[in-house]
């Protein structure tokens, strides 16, 4: 079983410009290849966390799955990120996971963000999903599912959750708090990416991306209220290892979770 190299991209984003952000990106990621197996760039990464969905919204084949197939493609490591895509006359913060090969998995936000009109834009997913990606199972999560311990609760079926944000510099406490929370909960890896700089709307963002392992520890921060670029490597072995020694889920509760 091997280790992962997972790289944060934390950065300003253009706002509501997918174009100039698709571009930036690119520039960014172009020192990464063959150096990573997968890139986590911010919740809704092309336009900020913009409510003009309608307008904003790209197809399920738009420009930015493309551009995300062929950088995945160029640097042989997947990428997620949430982006707007209108499909089935619905508009979704979509999480996108896509790798080399092209395949693209679906993770719809759940809980939406109604102090900022999220519900008023936007529907809500109806699954939670995990996706496989070279020996490990990934539990995908954008933003304000980081709030929701029931709905990121393991049960044995992944080794590591990633966090997309636009997460408000003012509330940025709890975003980094919570997100050990779950590491150590869950006895999992956590990676958190979140934005930087002042959106379109006046909000600003701190960053403070991370990478949390299970016993809560920091394994790789970016500095705060910067954009950087940060590697961190999941160990597979530390992980299995700390599970079996300690395996606190045995005692867990058991219940079904109602979407």
């Amino acid at each position: 079983m091997q280790d992962l190299r997972v790289t944060l991209v934390q950065s300003m984003l253009h706002w509501e410009d997918a174009a100039a952000n698709r571009d930036m990106f690119s520039e960014k990621l172009a020192g990464t290849i063959g150096m990573t197996d997968l890139v986590v760039l911010p919740e809704m990464f092309t336009t900020g966390f913009s409510m003009r969905s309608g307008e904003l919204a790209e197809t399920p084949e738009g420009p930015t799955v493309d551009w995300m197939r062929t950088q995945a493609a160029t640097l042989d490591a997947a990428l997620y990120g949430s982006v707007i895509i209108a499909e089935g006359g619905h508009r979704f913060n979509r999480g996108l996971f896509v790798k080399p090969d092209g395949q693209v998995t679906v993770y719809d936000k759940r809980h939406l963000f109604r102090f900022a009109n999220e519900t008023d834009h936007y529907s809500p997913g109806l699954e939670r999903v995990v996706v496989e990606w070279r020996g490990w199972r990934l539990l995908l999560q954008i933003c304000f599912d980081l709030r929701f311990p029931v709905f990121a609760r393991n049960r044995g079926d992944y080794d590591a959750i990633l966090y997309v944000a636009n997460w408000p510099e003012a509330r940025r406490y709890p975003w980094s708090q919570l997100l050990i929370a779950r590491a150590i909960e869950n006895q999992c890896y956590v990676a958190g990416v979140n934005r930087v700089g002042m959106d379109g709307k006046g909000i600003h963002y701190s960053g403070d991306s991370v990478v949390i392992g299970p016993r809560g520890a920091a394994v790789v921060a970016v500095e705060p209220s910067q954009e950087g670029v940060a590697t961190a490597i999941l160990d597979r072995a530390e992980l299995e290892d700390f599970r079996a020694k300690f395996p606190v889920a045995l005692e867990a509760d058991a219940f079904e979770l109602r979407l």
